[in-house]
């Protein structure tokens, strides 16, 4: 059984889902690879884990780093799950590229090399955003790619963590021939 609650941000609504006693998501209003099946079965109620994640995002959008991670429960793959980990270790206002973490993937299974591509599908599916910090991984050369909330948003949280932004952009789109 899984229960939601509601949050409004800076940056819009909003929707947590748990599984009783740990988060289990956090998704922005219209935000890609919602898991939309929440809104129909989805209980709406008031939990323990969402008055603390409610603590979390205030202190967060305050513009402070929190102290403390509200309890997760992450249900996915052995890969993802290592990606996100990974995420969970960037520090509040800072940075990494894709590559780096495939850099640093490929050290844990003992590889030669890892595919950012393959690294970026999973960050893009992290389900639960800002918490564990998606928005965080940029492109190789600092091209602000690949947040399932939109790069408006991914700039506005970058900029509230105050990430230097001078060296980041918005790549251009490729138009066809």
């Amino acid at each position: 059984m899984d229960y939601t609650w509601y949050y409004d941000s800076p940056l819009g609504q909003i929707m947590l889902a748990s599984d009783g006693d740990a988060l289990v998501g956090l998704w922005f209003e219209g935000q890609k690879h919602f898991d939309e099946r929440l809104r129909s079965e989805g209980i709406e109620r008031r939990l323990p884990v969402f008055e603390e994640a409610e603590r979390w995002l205030d202190i967060y959008f305050s513009g402070n780093a929190p102290d403390f991670t509200p309890a997760i429960n992450i249900r996915t793959t052995l890969f993802r799950k290592m990606v996100w980990e990974i995420l969970l270790s960037i520090p509040y206002g800072k940075i990494m590229t894709y590559g780096e973490i495939a850099r640093l993937i490929a050290e844990k299974m003992n590889r030669h090399g890892f595919s950012a591509r393959a690294v970026g599908g999973a960050v893009g599916h992290n389900p639960i955003s800002l918490i564990i910090p998606c928005h965080r991984v940029v492109g190789a050369g600092g091209s602000l790619t690949g947040y399932a909330g939109g790069l408006d948003r991914k700039m506005a949280l970058l900029k509230l963590e105050k990430v230097n932004m001078d060296n980041l952009f918005i790549p251009k789109k490729a138009t066809a021939p």
